[in-house]
């Protein structure tokens, strides 16, 4: 599952506990290598490749991945005097990336005060996502974040009853709505468009983008902003919710086989880490 964000097991939000005697540090970071060969592009050139990444979760916030120096060209890495102090891992120091002729300040960084508990960070560096021309999996270009092994999604088919409503208003009903299981998330329910009513929903410009589903767009239904949203050319990993539509059920009413579900607590965006990365849209028509 994915082990940070959302309501993960390292998040501050998480929903279920682990069975000790003992209470927890109020924050659990967690490090693992990766096992994947990763690689970075900046300016059109390759800078750093490897298979020997380690990926960083902290509480709320989107896996970071880790290079050692070694496998980072030695020539594209300038020393600045900017520092920074990391809650548990101490102090961090930034770098200037400089490659064909092109500059960006604050594009990568090294914890370089690390206690001796977090030695599988010693001499590795990470580049900020968006700084960046584009980070890869072998030859496939990753986008938003770096990818997180134990974030799984499994879609299933049901029979049950699924009614959306709008005051009096019945928006959608449908008995073959399709469930998304999604890690650190409530499942999510999905309409086939052929059973929602009439033209209830007015689509809006606003997108939003997931690394492992594609471009959401949204539509609001009423009064009630961004109630529901679909992915309209879902990856191909989730393709059986491809033009399907869901449901917000703090915006709408949303009723499965008679019972009304509510959005759980905890169910937020993760937060940024510094300049690294933001899920915004330009990325992906970048490609």
């Amino acid at each position: 599952m994915g082990l940070s964000w959302q309501q993960g097991p390292l998040s501050s939000t998480a929903l279920g506990r682990f069975l000790t005697p003992e209470p927890l540090p109020e924050r659990l970071l967690f490090a693992e290598r990766l096992r994947r060969r990763m690689k970075v592009k900046y300016s059109g050139e390759w800078i750093a490749d490897s298979e020997d990444v380690v990926l960083l979760y902290e509480p709320g916030r989107y896996p970071v991945a880790y290079f050692p120096l070694s496998s980072v060209r030695p020539d594209v890495l300038e020393a600045s005097a900017r520092t920074t102090q990391h809650r548990e891992l101490g102090e961090t120091s930034w770098f200037t990336v400089n490659a064909a002729g092109h500059r960006t300040e604050r594009a990568a960084w090294q914890l370089t005060g690390l206690p001796p508990y977090a030695s599988e960070l010693e001499g590795r560096v990470a580049f900020a996502w968006r700084a960046m021309d584009a980070f890869y999996e072998e030859d496939d270009r990753i986008l938003g974040h770096a990818s997180d092994p134990y974030h799984r999604i499994d879609i299933r088919d049901t029979s049950r009853t699924l009614e959306v409503r709008s005051g009096d208003t019945v928006i959608a009903r449908t008995t073959r709505p399709v469930v998304l299981y999604e890690s650190g998330f409530a499942p999510r329910w999905y309409v086939p468009r052929e059973d929602i009513q009439g033209k209830e929903l007015t689509s809006v410009e606003s997108q939003t983008f997931c690394p492992y589903k594609g471009l959401a767009s949204y539509y609001d239904i009423g009064e009630s902003k961004k109630a529901a949203w679909s992915y309209r050319e879902a990856y191909t990993e989730v393709g059986r919710i491809d033009d399907l539509v869901s449901f917000e059920p703090d915006k709408v009413e949303v009723y499965l086989d008679g019972e009304r579900l509510h959005l759980e607590p905890g169910q937020h965006a993760a937060v940024p880490h510094g300049v690294d990365r933001s899920l915004g849209t330009d990325e992906v028509f970048s490609r």
